[in-house]
């Protein structure tokens, strides 16, 4: 007897909530936790194992079954591996290693970036922000690489607001009233409107990284930089998106 194909699997967990078959679900999808692990991350911090990110990711994967809806227009894999980068995030988060000085220097890089804009009419260049900042550019070389060394900068961790909203939330549920939907289609708009204001080489990182699936290796040898340097224009880029988006305090209040 040949193997189940997914779509059956889905099929009978839909309609059954079968033990059995929610464990050959995420055993058939296991995989998407080490390829998330993997390419998410760079150098980790102190005291975090690989281990660490695989057990946090397999919780992400095993909520993701538990919630997917097969009825709804969007791929298994990448509801998934959504809710696997913010189960990792949120393990490492909890850890709080992040120094707040080097948080303090982060929010400074968003508000010497909402200032240039403001005054250029353009994204600003990186010496532009480092003279803002007041920084040689040695210094603000060193800002980028610890920023991006953070590991805590994606887009599935972006959190606005109060309510603390992330990119994850904005994915409707079959539960969503009317209103509900057309607040979460509103803010999809407005990330994409602010990636598209992003300076051409960071929209290009997001683009590879979030779109074509290239860790930062691979898009270091696309944009011909090092593959730290793909790290830093990642750092950037997530670092002005939150700029942008917190300032549309009417969908993010």
């Amino acid at each position: 007897m040949g193997e189940i194909s997914t779509a059956s699997l889905w099929r009978e967990f839909s309609q059954s909530r079968n033990q059995r078959t929610r464990t050959q679900l995420i055993q058939r999808f296991s995989h998407l936790v080490s390829i998330t692990a993997g390419r998410l991350f760079g150098p980790l911090p102190g005291g975090v194992e690989r281990d660490d990110l695989i057990s946090a990711g397999a919780v992400g994967l095993i909520k993701a079954v538990d919630q997917f809806d097969p009825e709804r227009n969007i791929k298994f894999e990448t509801y998934a591996i959504t809710l696997i980068r913010g189960a990792i995030l949120e393990m490492l988060r909890g850890d709080d290693w992040v120094p707040r000085l080097l948080r303090d220097q982060i929010k400074q890089f968003k508000l010497a970036c909402s200032r240039l804009e403001s005054l250029l009419g353009r994204p600003p260049y990186e010496d532009e922000i480092a003279v803002e900042m007041g920084m040689t550019q040695e210094k603000f070389d060193k800002l980028l690489s610890n920023i991006s060394r953070t590991n805590l900068l994606s887009l599935d961790d972006l959190r606005m607001g109060s309510e603390q909203q992330r990119l994850v939330d904005l994915i409707p549920n079959e539960d969503a009233g009317p209103m509900e939907c057309v607040a979460l289609r509103e803010r999809g708009h407005a990330l994409a409107g602010a990636v598209d204001k992003l300076p051409d080489r960071e929209r290009t990182v997001v683009a590879l990284y979030y779109h074509e699936g290239l860790t930062f290796k691979e898009i270091g040898s696309v944009l011909t930089v090092s593959e730290s340097r793909a790290y830093q224009l990642h750092a950037q880029a997530v670092t002005r998106l939150r700029g942008y988006l917190e300032e549309d305090v009417e969908l993010f209040p």
